[in-house]
């Protein structure tokens, strides 16, 4: 311990060790400085995809994103590791978890934009995060019976060839009506390619915004659904009723 003095009077300056145990010793806030290296990651364009799993009527839905839009939808039934991996090995190896910048959005980075696409300052268009919260807000108020339509940026890098063709027709399904795989097929052109739209449904990345769920077997049957066939129903039973 060092003296010196000050206004008359002798203080005590401390060494480096005791600033050293202080720092030690000072309670550690690890989740606000993660979220401060996650934000700063995510302004530099230092991250692939950012993730966010959310809760929903149907079940935990994990939502991806990119600067281009948003990029898949899992349902609460799929493997969320093998999930993570598809990404990583189809989008880009560097995630990141949302909730790593949430908390850190306005203290670190700047602050949300009304329209809740911007996220953070320092960018221009749309930030992973703000495609979040955006995303997150219009399953909500379909999910409740308040949306018909979703309005987002898309990133559909991982809709390709004629599976592809087949999700991006999805959309052309309007709310409360239903088509067969066999219909889709013909749609397209392609009418013994039943098999085929049934894979490419089952594939779908983005369900809920491209409506898979509208799809139905000739003889009226549900068919399968990647979120289980309880889910589908819903989805079903959410439209009529609105």
């Amino acid at each position: 311990m060092n003296e010196h003095t000050v206004g008359g009077r002798d203080t005590e300056t401390p060494g480096a060790a005791e600033v050293a145990d202080r720092l030690r010793a000072a309670p550690a806030d690890i989740d606000a400085l993660r979220g401060r290296l996650a934000a700063d990651a995510a302004r530099e364009g230092l991250v692939d995809v950012v993730y966010r799993v959310v809760d929903s009527p149907i079940g935990g839905l994990l939502l991806a994103a990119t600067p281009a839009g948003l990029a898949y939808v899992a349902f609460e039934a799929e493997n969320s590791s093998e999930v993570l991996g598809m990404l990583a090995d189809r989008i880009g190896p560097r995630l990141l978890r949302d909730t790593d910048t949430r908390d850190a959005t306005v203290a670190a980075a700047g602050t949300k934009s009304e329209t809740g696409l911007t996220g953070l300052t320092g960018l221009t268009g749309p930030t992973p995060a703000g495609i979040l919260d955006e995303a997150d807000a219009q399953i909500s108020q379909y999910l409740a019976g308040d949306r018909r339509e979703f309005d987002l940026p898309l990133d559909t890098r991982l809709a390709t060839g004629f599976r592809g063709q087949v999700q991006r027709h999805l959309a052309d399904i309007a709310y409360g009506r239903t088509a067969t795989y066999g219909q889709l097929a013909a749609d397209l052109d392609r009418p013994g390619a039943v098999r085929a739209v049934g894979t490419a449904c089952a594939t779908n990345p983005l369900p809920l915004v491209w409506p898979c769920h509208r799809v139905l077997r000739s003889d009226g049957g549900l068919g399968g659904y990647r979120g289980g066939v309880e889910a589908k129903q819903r989805l079903l039973a959410i439209e009529q009723a609105a």
